[in-house]
């Protein structure tokens, strides 16, 4: 028996407008969830440079409970037990119907699902944010980290003009990597039943049994994404200055031969 891919049966018609939901609803938690989990670093970054032990306890705390838990246990935590500990009529007022809160696409901000996968992926990807900026930090001279305390320089000053823009240049790649990583770990939200790209192709396949063609199409539109924030990122992130290599002098002394003449 021949087998020859359908591909109207997945863009066209309901299937389509499922995966154009999806890909819209993954492009927004992502870029939501790496907004939050920057404004989450720089506070990470504050408490452990300041010269507070308990501050930096909290990030070790931190970092260690979130980069050693899978994201989904971490994920059906926040959505089926944190979210049930909230005060009543903020669930109710959460999970009621509120026209303006939709980005572009009809995709609902204001829900549960949401809300929880945006905290959950933005508090994941902080805690190996914060170490690769770290690792930046650490490749920054000493001397000017002293020279800037110094001048007088403020902790936030110091952590902001001086040695925070060299930490990112040093360390942009591997940054850019975390909020990639984010992008693709938000197909695990398909576990509390947020209707992202793979869940919205999953239904595809019980809906017409178009698993190839479906998953096939999410796969590249996961590809197509990535490029774009890779590329996005790369743009605006920072330059490492070029290193120029000392250019060598010749020397003024005569150069004999191998015969001494």
């Amino acid at each position: 028996m021949n087998w020859h891919p359908d591909w109207a049966g997945v863009l066209t018609g309901q299937p389509l407008q499922w995966i154009i939901s999806g890909f819209l609803t993954t492009f927004y938690v992502s870029l939501i969830a790496s907004l939050f989990s920057t404004l989450l670093v720089v506070l990470l970054l504050v408490m452990r440079l300041s010269t507070s032990r308990i501050a930096q306890g909290a990030v070790a705390a931190f970092v260690s409970l979130f980069r050693n838990t899978p994201l989904l246990v971490q994920l059906l935590f926040w959505y089926f037990a944190a979210w049930g500990a909230l005060p009543q009529s903020w669930r109710f007022y959460i999970g009621d119907i509120h026209p303006w809160a939709a980005f572009p696409g009809d995709i609902s901000w204001l829900t549960p699902e949401f809300l929880c996968v945006v905290w959950g992926l933005g508090l994941f990807t902080a805690a190996f944010l914060v170490e690769e900026v770290q690792a930046g930090l650490n490749s920054v001279p000493k001397g000017q980290r002293e020279a800037a305390i110094s001048q007088g320089f403020s902790r936030w000053t110091l952590l902001r003009e001086i040695l925070l823009p060299q930490a990112l240049a040093n360390a942009w790649q591997p940054v850019t990597g975390q909020y990639l990583n984010l992008m693709k770990l938000s197909s695990l939200a398909t576990g509390i039943g947020f209707s992202e790209l793979t869940y919205q192709v999953s239904r595809i396949e019980s809906y017409n049994a178009h698993a190839f063609e479906g998953f096939a199409v999410g796969t590249a539109l996961y590809l197509l994404l990535g490029l774009i924030l890779g590329g996005l990122l790369a743009a605006i992130g920072p330059q490492r200055p070029q290193r120029h290599q000392p250019k060598r002098v010749k020397s003024a002394l005569p150069e004999h031969s191998e015969d001494g003449i």
